[in-house]
C-alpha cells in the first residue's frame, strides 16, 4: 500500500481562494474536533496552512453529515448501502471527480473491433453465485493512490486471475510495468487507459513481470520491464457484448475474473461502505473508472449483485471491495469487459507446424491431421468448450497459416471445424 502521509500544496491563487473562505472556520462544529483529530491521525494528513486545514475541516464537516444523513434513511430501508468516512473525506466533489479519468471522448469507436465477441449462451449450467476470492484466484486488494491508473490495477486482477488458473499459482503482477510499458498502445499512464491496451502492450512485449520484480510507484517512467522476470503472458482478448450482464456473467462463471469499466461520478460511491450499491443515476453513463469483478451472487430474487475488486486500498468499502447491485446495467457496468487469454503454454522460440507429435501422449488420442490452413484459436485455450463453440460459429474467426499458429496451437476435438486439434 503506498504511504498514505501527504502535505498538499498550494499556489498563491489557490491561496487568495482559501482566504477568501475563511469564513468557513467560523461555522466549524467544535464537538467534532477530537474526531477530526483522529481522523487526519489515522489518514496522515498534514497540512501547509492554518486557512488550507480550516477549509479542509468544513469539506469533511459536509462529507460526515452527507453520510450520516444517508445512513439514516439506508437503516429506514430507503437505500440498499451504508456510507463511511474514509480517506476521501475532505476533498470537494469536484476533487473526486478529478481522481477518475475521462480518456476517450469517442468510447464506443476506440473499442470497436477489439478482441472477439463473447456472447451469452443458453448454457444451464452457470452457477448462482461464484467467488474467485474463495477459489484463491484474487491477489490481495492494492492502493493506486493519487495515480490514475484504475486501469493498470484491473488489468493486473485479470491476468492474476487467468494465471492462477493455468498454474495452481497465485503471483502479483506489476502495474507499473503496464503504466510504463503501454504508452505506445495508447495508454496515458497516471491520466488514464483502458485494460484492452494493457492487455495489447503484455502481448506484444510477450509478458508481464511480478509485483515484487517491479514495484509500484504511483507515477510515470521508463519502461523497465525484463523478459527474464515475466510471470505470464497474454496472447490475445475478447469482450463482452456492450449492456449484456447475462454474457458477464457467463464469462466470471467460466473464465474467471473479469475486467471491467464502471462510472463511479457520484460522491455515494466514493463513501461507500457496505451494502448492495444502486446509483440511482438514469443519465447518460461515461466510462470513469475501472474494477475486477471477482463473483456475483443470484441466490436471492431480485436481490442479486457484483462483487467487485477495487483498487483505493482495504479502508475503501467492505475491505476493499463492493457489491452493485445485478440486473440493470448499475453505473455501466456490462459496458466496457474485455477478457484476457492466454495459450496453455509458452512458445518455442521458431514456431513449428502443429503435428501430433506436439500433442502429446494424451492429446494423440484426439489428433485430427490439419489441411492446408487451419484456424488459429490460440487466442482463445482459456475459454470453456460451449463458450469456443459459440465463438467458433461465429463470424470473427482469424484464420492464418500453421506457422502463424504457434506451438501448440489447442483446440477442442470436433468444436472447431477445419482445424488441427488435440486435447491434452
Amino acid at each position: 500500500m503506498l504511504e498514505r502521509k501527504t502535505m498538499l500544496s498550494i499556489s498563491v491563487t489557490a491561496l487568495i481562494w482559501l482566504v477568501s473562505l475563511r469564513t468557513l472556520s467560523t461555522a466549524l462544529d467544535p464537538t467534532l474536533e477530537g474526531t477530526w483529530r483522529d481522523w487526519k491521525a489515522t489518514h496522515g494528513k498534514e497540512y501547509a496552512l492554518q486557512e488550507e486545514e480550516s477549509f479542509r475541516r468544513a469539506v469533511w464537516e459536509d462529507n460526515l453529515k452527507m453520510i450520516d444523513d444517508h445512513n439514516k434513511q439506508a437503516d429506514l430501508g430507503k437505500y440498499t448501502y451504508w456510507l463511511g468516512m474514509n480517506h476521501f473525506g475532505d476533498l470537494t466533489n469536484e476533487e473526486l471527480d478529478n481522481r477518475l479519468h475521462y480518456l476517450f471522448s469517442d468510447f464506443d469507436n476506440v473499442t470497436k473491433g477489439n478482441g472477439i465477441m463473447f456472447k451469452s449462451s443458453a448454457d444451464p449450467d452457470i452457477p448462482d453465485q461464484v467467488d474467485w476470492r474463495i477459489k484463491g484466484a484474487v491477489t490481495k486488494v492494492k492502493d493506486q493512490g493519487n495515480c490514475r491508473s484504475s486501469w493498470s490495477f484491473s488489468a493486473t486482477g485479470a491476468l492474476e486471475g487467468m494465471h492462477f488458473k493455468k498454474t495452481g499459482k497465485l503471483v502479483s503482477l506489476s502495474e507499473q510495468n503496464l503504466i510504463d510499458c503501454s504508452k505506445q498502445q495508447g495508454n496515458k499512464g497516471c491520466k488514464g487507459g483502458m485494460m484492452h491496451l494493457a492487455f495489447e502492450s503484455v502481448k506484444k512485449r510477450g509478458g508481464i513481470d511480478s509485483e515484487q520484480s517491479y514495484p509500484y510507484d504511483g507515477e510515470v517512467g521508463f519502461c523497465r520491464y525484463k523478459p527474464e522476470e515475466s510471470v505470464t503472458r497474454c496472447n490475445s482478448f475478447g469482450r463482452i457484448q456492450k449492456g449484456d450482464e447475462k454474457g458477464l456473467q457467463e464469462a466470471v462463471a467460466k473464465i474467471g475474473p473479469v475486467s471491467v469499466g464502471i462510472d463511479a461520478r457520484s460522491t455515494k460511491f466514493h463513501f461507500y461502505k457496505s451494502g448492495i450499491f444502486g446509483s440511482h443515476n438514469k443519465g447518460l453513463k461515461q466510462i470513469t473508472h475501472d474494477m475486477l469483478i471477482v463473483g456475483y451472487n443470484d441466490s436471492r430474487k431480485d436481490s442479486g449483485y457484483w462483487i467487485l475488486k477495487n483498487s483505493w486500498s482495504n479502508v475503501w468499502g467492505e475491505k476493499g471491495y463492493m457489491r452493485l447491485a445485478k440486473g440493470s446495467n448499475e453505473c455501466a457496468v456490462a459496458n466496457y469487459a474485455p477478457i484476457s487469454s492466454r495459450p496453455c503454454c509458452r512458445p518455442d522460440p521458431i514456431p513449428r507446424r502443429l503435428s501430433v507429435d506436439n500433442c502429446g501422449a494424451e492429446g494423440k488420442k484426439n489428433w485430427r491431421a490439419p489441411p492446408a490452413k487451419l484456424m488459429c484459436y490460440s487466442a482463445l485455450v482459456d475459454f470453456p468448450p460451449s463458450v469456443l463453440h459459440l465463438i467458433a460459429s461465429s463470424e470473427e474467426k482469424e484464420r492464418a497459416s500453421p506457422a502463424r499458429c504457434g506451438l501448440p496451437t489447442r483446440a477442442r476435438a470436433g468444436e472447431v471445424k477445419n482445424g488441427a486439434s488435440c486435447l491434452a
